[in-house]
Order: structure tokens, then C-alpha cells, then sequence
């Protein structure tokens, strides 16, 4: 396995990415309330809160098939690593918006909502690049 990620780093980059999916994936669906509370978010948001958390399950159960289950491991899964790249950056940007600029309905200063995409942006950056001979196939 350590050998399709291009050697252990790439391996626990690729991990600790997902794992953090997992986890944003959990509290948005199933700790929901707890999330709320945590960010004093509505409890009329709990919906769009799942789906937002669906997403994110969908993206860590992708990576759970190419971790384990593909026989090729990342070989070619430049689209799954660019649209995990495109998105950890767009909510970058709308969270950035959001939260420095219009401040609409802001009750929360945490700047979680920034660092936690900053970091997923910066993982899956440097896993597109580590791993771009074997994903770009």
C-alpha cells in the first residue's frame, strides 16, 4: 500500500486529509446538534447541514475505495484529486467571504471555519503534487 501513495509521507497526508472528511462528515450528519451548538447555529440549518455533511461522506468513502479496495490504489484518480482540490479551496474562499467580510448572521468568531479548509487545501495540494505521476496515468 505504501508503495501506491509514493512512500509513507504521501500515505499519512492522504490519511490525516480524510480522516478529517470523516470527521466534519460525522458532526455534520449524525453530531449535528452538537455542531450547531458548538458554531450557535439554528437548528433550521440542520438540513442543509446534513447535505453539506453527505458530501463530505461521499469524498471520504471515495478515498476509503481507492485506499483499499481499487487495485490500482491512486493510479488515475486525477479527477477525484482535483475536485477535492477545487472544492477545499471554494470553501475556502466562501468561509474567508463569509466570515471577514459580510458577516451576515455571524454569532460565532472561530476561525475554524477558515484554518480547517486552509489545511484541507494545502493537503490536497501537496498530495496532487506527490502523487502526480501516478494519478495523472
Amino acid at each position: 500500500m505504501i508503495e501506491k501513495f509514493n512512500g509513507i509521507f504521501y500515505l499519512i497526508l492522504f490519511i490525516i486529509h480524510f480522516i478529517g472528511f470523516g470527521m466534519y462528515s460525522y458532526q455534520m450528519i449524525i453530531g449535528n446538534q452538537k455542531f450547531r451548538a458548538k458554531f450557535e447555529i439554528d437548528e433550521t440549518a440542520a438540513t442543509i447541514m446534513r447535505m453539506t455533511g453527505a458530501i463530505f461522506l461521499g469524498s471520504f468513502l471515495m478515498a476509503i475505495y481507492i485506499m483499499f479496495v481499487r487495485p490500482n490504489g491512486v493510479e488515475g484518480t486525477w479527477a477525484f484529486f482535483n475536485l477535492i482540490f477545487v472544492q477545499n479551496i471554494c470553501v475556502l474562499i466562501v468561509n474567508t467571504y463569509s466570515l471577514k467580510i459580510d458577516k451576515t448572521g455571524i454569532k460565532n468568531n472561530s476561525n475554524e471555519a477558515i484554518i480547517a479548509p486552509l489545511v484541507f487545501t494545502i493537503l490536497s495540494a501537496v498530495l496532487i503534487y506527490g502523487l502526480s505521476d501516478k494519478i495523472y496515468i
